[in-house]
């Protein structure tokens, strides 16, 4: 049985401390995860596999978990369910690669540099059925239709990033959108889940579903910064790597805004190379430390962290409600 300890303040930081009060789920999961990727077809299995020995912080299973906690269930559907949002992650994460057309993810080779952009999708492919398949396998239709709304939603948002493909007129507004989209439904949709399987009031569910949106919203900010601030080889792929595929993130629309026209002739130098030919990553960095980008982009990420623990107070106290509230503070503390 998982422990039941409250978490330690004085070490929030420890994203192992606070999962867990769920772990034993979460190895629970994880196979489930490593026998619903096994095919016939040799192939999927090995990239499977290749998929699950790259590793990866576990954050939506951990999140369902802990709202199903929250929410006092700790059913058998938790355990499916927290698989299939980490097999909708996964595809996303295989077509995001594709589009990107990255080399790294992890620190290693991605899919498509190793296998290809054609097996790639299509594994991808294969996992968003899976997920749906596994999905229908509870019979729950409001659950469905959220998941399936949910996937729909991350395609949207990637449809969007694409079509405002190095976009100086993009706007904060507009990458809030796409942060919803492709990475804040699906955080907000695992949370939601837990309210649902427990069967909670309307007034409590609402909330652990902004709590999760806000929570995403956050941690998609803080992966924005690490892209101007982190160190290389603890992110797992290339620094400023953003800019050069030509996506606006909040650090740069900040800078564009603060930084008059020489900010607008370095960063616009950057997407039109989509290198760093004219331009260094340490002068984007630089640009965007010292116009206060930076410290805007952070501040607007310590809101939503915010307002993420403010909806747990919705529930009564628990270790598992603690664990919720203290998610924002590890978010704002990543490094990679």
């Amino acid at each position: 049985m998982a422990s039941t300890n409250p978490v330690s303040r004085k070490s929030l930081l420890d994203l192992k401390e606070i999962v867990s009060l769920v772990e034993d789920d979460l190895v629970r999961v994880e196979a489930l995860f490593e026998e619903q990727v096994r095919s016939d077809v040799a192939l999927v299995s090995e990239i499977g596999r290749y998929i699950r020995e790259g590793g990866g912080k576990r954050v939506r299973p951990a999140l369902l978990l802990l709202a199903c906690r929250t929410c006092g269930y700790r059913g058998e559907r938790a355990i499916l369910l927290a698989s299939v949002v980490e097999f909708i992650h996964t595809a996303t994460l295989l077509h995001d690669d594709i589009i990107d057309e990255a080399t790294t993810r992890r620190g290693r080779r991605s899919v498509n540099s190793r296998w290809g952009n054609d097996v790639t999708v299509l594994l991808g492919d294969f996992l968003y059925t899976k997920s749906m398949s596994m999905a229908l396998s509870q019979d729950n239709l409001r659950i469905l239709r959220l998941l399936s709304d949910v996937t729909l939603r991350m395609i949207e948002g990637e449809i969007l990033e694409i079509e405002r493909d190095a976009d100086l007129a993009m706007s904060e507004s507009d990458h809030i959108d796409i942060i919803k989209r492709k990475t804040a439904y699906l955080f907000s949709a695992c949370t939601r889940i837990g309210a649902l399987l427990a069967g909670v009031p309307p007034e409590q569910e609402e909330a652990l579903a902004s709590y999760g949106l806000n929570l995403g919203i956050c941690f998609q900010m803080i992966d924005d910064l690490l892209d101007f601030t982190a160190d290389e080889k603890i992110l797992g792929k290339p620094v400023a790597n953003d800019l050069r595929e030509g996506k606006l993130t909040l650090p740069a629309i900040f800078a564009l805004r603060r930084g008059g026209a020489s900010a607008r002739a370095k960063i616009e130098a950057v997407l039109e190379d989509r290198g760093f030919d004219r331009v260094t990553p340490e002068e984007i960095g630089r640009l965007a430390r010292e116009t206060g980008a930076l410290e805007e982009a952070r501040t607007l990420a310590e809101r939503f962290a915010a307002l993420a623990r403010r909806d747990v107070l919705a529930f009564e106290r628990s270790p598992y409600r603690e664990a919720l509230e203290l998610l924002p503070d590890f978010i704002l503390a990543r490094d990679h």
